[in-house]
């Protein structure tokens, strides 16, 4: 599995949404329900996922799909 897979799936399970879902427009203020407690069952995942450690920074940047990837780079996995 791709990294890019591995990134839809923990977004289609967190959201709750198919990965036709997601994309520029998938963000913190066009999903209905993204909340502080999903974002950080989101930043949860990809940390276990990844097995990195987001900081602080990164984990209130973690507001959109096109962030998340992003913010995967500064931590050198390719999506």
């Amino acid at each position: 599995m791709s990294n890019l897979e591995k990134l839809n799936n923990i977004f289609c399970e967190v959201f709750s949404v198919e990965a036709s879902s997601l994309g520029a427009n998938f963000n913190n203020t066009s999903v209905e329900g993204w909340d502080s407690v999903h974002q950080l069952s989101l930043t949860s995942a990809v940390e276990d996922e990844f097995d990195i450690m987001l900081d602080a920074e990164d984990i209130l940047e973690f507001n959109s799909y096109d962030n998340a990837k992003k913010i995967l780079a500064k931590y050198d996995i390719e999506i």
